[in-house]
């Protein structure tokens, strides 16, 4: 097992990060637990970085990663975040998958992620074993002076408990992003099951030039009483 221990501190990441609208929305109840509440439209996110340097984190190592979820109701860290729950994960280091799935976080192997910009696009690719399962093509503008700083929640599961790891981040925003494709290129991965509605809906959406955050900054246990809470009961 990954001797690292929380919290680690990654620098300057590149990081295309955004939700969309599924084409299947009873997948998303599939994926989720009973316990946690999705939203009416069933919104799914990804996260697609490199963190191209070792210098960049504390004990991580330069490495690149994929994940997506779902975003659910009623533990939101603020009025425009709420927490999300992981579906797959994908990190191109051994060490920090090993790391990430001590706290329950559904890591798969063989994964890397390439995020290339030429000109005004940006590619963002993830593959498994070097094959392409999903491409984002955005348009971007050049680095901006907005930041963005928030907490994100993220939630997971350990045995039978639901635990929350709350992941203080920063992140300096391109001025302009326009997500104008999201391609799901293995339609026999079970990943598929969140691809996009047709047309594409974008629900919001940040390319991150230099991204900052800790790894997991809090990790505690869901209580029934928020549990209750969240879905309304």
């Amino acid at each position: 097992m990954s001797d690292l221990l929380p919290p680690q501190l990654v620098i300057d990441s590149q990081m295309l990060y955004f939700g969309w609208v599924p084409k299947d929305p009873q997948a998303v109840d599939r994926l989720i637990p009973a316990e946690l509440k999705p939203f009416d439209d069933r919104r799914v996110f990804i996260n697609q970085y490199v963190v191209d340097r070792e210098e960049q984190s504390s004990h991580l190592g330069a490495y690149s990663l994929t994940y997506l979820g779902a975003d659910v109701t009623g533990l939101d860290v603020s009025d425009y975040v709420p927490a999300r729950w992981w579906t797959h994960y994908w990190s191109s280091s051994e060490s920090m998958s090993e790391y990430a799935a001590q706290s329950g976080v559904p890591i798969r192997p063989n994964g890397s992620t390439v995020l290339e910009v030429a000109g005004d696009n940006l590619f963002a690719t993830t593959l498994i074993a070097n094959k392409p399962i999903i491409r984002t093509t955005v348009e971007i503008g050049r680095e901006g002076n907005d930041y963005i700083r928030s907490h994100l929640r993220y939630i997971t599961r350990v045995g039978p408990t639901l635990f929350s790891g709350r992941y203080p981040a920063i992140g300096r925003c391109a001025e302009r992003v326009r997500i104008t494709k999201l391609e799901f290129l293995d339609k026999s991965h079970d990943v598929y099951a969140l691809a996009p509605k047709d047309p594409l809906e974008v629900i919001w959406g940040f390319y991150f030039t230099k991204a900052a955050f800790c790894y997991p900054g809090g990790f505690e246990p869901l209580t029934d009483n928020e549990l209750r809470s969240a879905v309304g009961g």
